[in-house]
């Protein structure tokens, strides 16, 4: 029995209480985190190349 009530009261919870964001504000937030993603993806493969050119001169350098 408790269990049937907690299911309601979810149910209710999600139906009467929660606010779903729009058409048009689900789009401009995914477009958000595409565009962050992309930013933080390049970044990332900047510093890469960076830390790949410094090893391959340090390893490079003859002794």
């Amino acid at each position: 029995m408790k269990l049937l009530g907690a299911i309601k009261a979810s149910y209710d919870e999600l139906v009467y209480k929660v606010s779903w964001p729009t058409q048009k504000q689900l789009v401009s937030s995914a477009v958000l985190v595409l565009i962050a993603s992309i930013i933080i993806a390049v970044f990332i493969w900047v510093v890469d190349k960076i830390f790949n050119l410094l090893m391959e001169f340090i390893y490079g350098l003859s002794f």
